[in-house]
């Protein structure tokens, strides 16, 4: 199964913040054994992935034990997708578009997540990838219609505000996304880079009241000398 990360984050996003928990992502993949990209030869193992995370980042605590595997069966995004199921949107096409292609769900990735100082978390996410597609991500753009929607998690409707930054440099190509998310008396803001490198496709997630694009790229260009140093 093919998993749509973008726009699909912002409809994960809008959830997370509308729900107050939780990530991004469809219904996840069952484990097949060893997954599509390792045997194509054209990425790293999950093995290799989780060894490359971030351990502990300046200003952030690890929040568990990283997860690897198949991207489709990681904990995280089968909780994302249950909760994503739950939610409504008001512009259904911004949740099934595919601007930047599919992540399918049987590629090798690793996640580890971090909470810091006032209610904020920050997300690392490594998948191995061919140029090709990591490329795909990387030049993807949110439609113009979807950079302002609304979500709602049972009764609860919250509104969402899309910032989309110019292509960056960090590793061999980014992109930044931020979204403000008003529910009810609450404001969220998540902000989050892609970066590709070489068979690999990274996303830096942060999330919280203050969240801010500096952190989000700061972590992300941390995320990015990890990987270099360790899979080199």
């Amino acid at each position: 199964m093919a998993h749509r990360l973008l726009p699909t984050v912002l409809l994960s996003t809008a959830v997370l913040a509308t729900a107050c928990g939780g990530g991004g992502g469809e219904r996840a993949a069952q484990v097949r054994g060893t997954a599509r990209a390792e045997v194509a030869g054209i990425g790293y193992t999950s093995d290799q992935l989780a060894q490359a995370l971030l351990t502990g980042p300046p200003g952030y605590r690890r929040a568990g034990e990283p997860d690897s595997g198949e991207y489709g069966s990681l904990k995280a995004i089968q909780n994302s997708a249950r909760l994503q199921r739950e939610a409504t949107l008001d512009k259904p096409r911004c949740g099934t578009g595919r601007p930047g292609g599919d992540v399918a769900g049987d590629v090798p990735a690793a996640l580890v997540s971090f909470t810091g100082g006032g209610g904020q978390t920050a997300t690392e996410t490594l998948m191995g990838m061919s140029a090709a597609d990591a490329e795909k991500q990387v030049n993807a753009r949110v439609p113009t219609g979807c950079l302002k929607f609304r979500t709602k998690v049972g009764s609860q409707w919250a509104e969402h505000r899309v910032t989309e930054a110019p292509k960056g440099d960090i590793g061999e190509g980014s992109r930044t996304v931020g979204v403000t998310t008003v529910a009810g008396t609450a404001h969220t803001r998540t902000w989050y880079v892609v970066f590709r490198g070489r068979h690999y496709l990274a996303t830096v997630t942060v999330f919280g009241p203050n969240a801010t694009r500096a952190d989000a790229e700061r972590l992300a260009r941390e995320a990015e000398s990890q990987v270099e140093r360790v899979l080199r």
